[in-house]
């Protein structure tokens, strides 16, 4: 998975300008896919209905319609879910930069304001911001 990786020892790195990234070519797939399906229903509607009146081509044209908007339906629906996906990692981004600021604040707040001893395994004023997104 972009945006995070396992570094061996049972702990998980996830990079919140990294999940934005992927968030947005999610977003942009969504758009592209979206745009095809569009593209795809006015072209099938451009054709018409070639199979003729006839007793076979009445069959097919039965099935035929209820299959192309079964079909159609889904893949508009599966742009909608890409997008969602681009919109979930960008919400997963945040959440994770705001916890990673609220621990990294914790860390030293104490003893930067002079006001204690360090807690075991603290670092003294590291880590006061998280960083955002560097990504073009």
């Amino acid at each position: 998975m972009a945006g995070g990786s396992s570094t061996g020892g049972g702990e998980f790195v996830i990079k919140p300008w990294e999940l934005h990234g992927e968030g947005r070519e999610f977003e942009k797939i969504s758009a592209d896919f979206g745009k095809a399906v569009g593209a795809l229903e006015q072209g099938l509607a451009a054709l018409g209905s070639p199979w003729g009146l006839d007793k076979p081509g009445s069959g097919f044209a039965a099935v035929y319609q209820d299959a192309h908007g079964g079909v159609l339906g889904g893949l508009r629906g599966l742009a909608g879910r890409l997008g969602q996906v681009g919109s979930g990692l960008h919400t997963m981004a945040e959440r994770t930069a705001d916890a990673d600021t609220a621990a990294a604040s914790g860390f030293g707040a104490a003893a930067g304001a002079g006001r204690g001893p360090v807690r075991p395994g603290a670092t003294p004023g590291a880590g006061k911001t998280v960083p955002k997104d560097v990504s073009a």
